[in-house]
């Protein structure tokens, strides 16, 4: 029904930046929420930052200053520019989609998610 692309992930050193990027193809009338989350190994999934489709936005304290989530409407596109990044922010990174579907009802759909790593 809906589908979550993600590009954008890679390697970087400390203190750099890269910025990602999920795009929703389908059948899609609205999407409500967009969120970036990440999961390094042996660690819960951890939400990183929301925003809604009138452009609130909400970050966890570990990225607030750092990371940007953006999004283009017309494009169904959300993004996520991550600057000054540790190794700590090593991870793999998802991106997940609240969505109301033609057709259907409204559903959370995730990206296949992208390795983000940070090292010298």
């Amino acid at each position: 029904q809906v589908q979550l692309v993600e590009s954008g992930g890679g390697l970087v050193q400390p203190g750099g930046s890269l910025r990602l990027s999920c795009a929703a193809s389908g059948s899609i009338f609205r999407i409500n929420v967009w969120g970036w989350y990440r999961q390094a190994p042996g660690k819960q999934r951890e939400l990183l930052a929301e925003i809604t489709m009138g452009g609130f936005t909400n970050y966890a304290d570990s990225v607030k200053g750092r990371f940007t989530i953006s999004r283009d409407n017309a494009k169904n596109t959300v993004y996520l520019q991550m600057n000054s990044l540790k190794p700590e922010d090593t991870a793999v990174y998802y991106c997940n989609a609240d969505v109301t579907a033609l057709g259907s009802g409204r559903s959370r759909y995730w990206g296949q998610g992208t390795q983000v790593t940070v090292s010298s």
